[in-house]
């Protein structure tokens, strides 16, 4: 590839918290590769595939969990580090791990979580998913966690600006292995941040019009939504409606990924170095200034029509309401808890709460379900509205 000056470079990697001795078996991957299989690979990222993005526990399977999304932002992330030269494997790692933290049911079962760990540092899915990759995770026979590179922690912990107050959970990891946490990361997690917005600024409107949500009629209120679906209209008028409007979901994106890699061009000019990047005191990489007021207007709107949606609430009520009673259910009996995790749960809080949370924000949304029909003798209802 060519790799442009101010792009990370797996060659000079800060390297990794723990040494590893593979005895020859590395093979022809850069550092950043690794990183990025290590990820593929892990248990965590496999539970994504039953986790909400939009809609919590859909009948259909049309819908995206956090796994195709996350797939769709690397996707997406990729081409706008070809584009600028940049590293394109450490790009796809920080695209497809920036959501590992997330717990069941999404921003509901976050939210839970929030709540029940007020005593014990709080949550954040963000400094949970980095826990989870360096932490958690332990496939490996001489260190903790996957033993991730330096610039693909410090993309995951900062890839949406510098961190001024971290969490107990990512205040862990620092301390043990300094982030930098100040400064603003590498172009490659800045790109990471941006690629998430759009795919789920436009995949969301994707699945809201599937859902019923959304109709064409909502999106027209927007000018520059209502502008975008007359241009597809007069190059597409013979086509169903419905395809339509999933040409204008695509059309926006292209948009949205032109108008990044035209204002990340102005803005890098005469950078020479990743560490420049991380000392000029700004984002990089990003939405023009009309467009960040468009995407800003957009997600306005997505609150307003979409996850705010009087039946969207309803749902995500429930099911913060199972998580919420998941949590108080392990803290009262810990047997309920399987036994590898029993085993090992300390006697006294914090540390007590953070590993009932660990559990839980593992889950997937199906087996957080399991476990609170297992435990409460009933399956909770109404935790599906499309």
């Amino acid at each position: 590839m060519n790799r442009a000056p101010y792009a990370a470079d797996p060659a000079a990697s800060r390297g990794r918290e723990f040494p590893e001795d593979r005895d020859g078996t590395r093979g022809p991957r850069s550092e950043f590769q690794r990183d990025r299989d290590r990820i593929i690979h892990s248990i965590a990222f496999r539970r994504l595939r039953s986790k909400t993005q939009v809609f919590v526990a859909p009948d259909g399977d049309h819908y995206r969990t956090r796994l195709t999304h996350s797939i769709e932002v690397a996707q997406i992330g990729r081409v706008i580090a070809r584009e600028l030269g940049l590293d394109e494997d450490l790009t796809e790692a920080l695209c497809l791990g920036h959501d590992i933290g997330h717990p069941p049911f999404g921003h509901a079962g976050e939210t839970a979580l929030e709540e029940a760990m007020v005593h014990a540092g709080g949550y954040d899915h963000n400094a949970q998913g980095i826990r989870m990759l360096a932490r958690l995770e332990s496939n490996y026979p001489d260190h903790p966690g996957l033993n991730l590179t330096w610039e693909t922690l410090e993309g995951l912990a900062k890839h949406n600006g510098p961190v001024s107050a971290a969490n107990w959970a990512l205040s862990d990891i620092d301390a043990a292995y300094p982030l930098e946490l100040g400064q603003w990361p590498s172009l490659e997690a800045q790109v990471a941040a941006v690629a998430d917005d759009i795919a789920y600024d436009n995949h969301d409107i994707d699945d809201g019009l599937r859902a019923g949500f959304l109709s064409l009629d909502d999106l027209m209120e927007i000018d520059f939504l209502a502008d975008q679906f007359r241009a597809v209209e007069k190059r597409f008028p013979h086509i169903s409606r419905d395809k339509q409007l999933r040409e204008l979901v695509r059309s926006q994106i292209g948009l949205m990924v032109n108008d990044v890699l035209e204002h990340t061009r102005k803005n890098i000019v005469g950078l020479d170095t990743v560490q420049q990047v991380r000392e000029a005191g700004k984002q990089l990489a990003g939405f023009s200034p009309d467009m960040a007021d468009r995407e800003r207007m957009l997600k306005k709107f997505m609150y307003q029509r979409l996850y705010y949606h009087p039946e969207q609430l309803q749902t995500a009520e429930r099911a913060r309401d199972v998580i919420a009673r998941l949590f108080v259910a392990y803290q009262q009996d810990p047997t309920t808890m399987p036994d590898d995790w029993l085993e090992r749960l300390p006697d006294t809080d914090p540390e007590k709460s953070r590993h009932i949370a660990d559990f839980i924000a593992g889950m997937t949304d199906r087996f957080a379900i399991d476990q609170c029909t297992r435990i409460y003798g009933r399956a909770p209802q109404g935790l599906s509205n499309v």
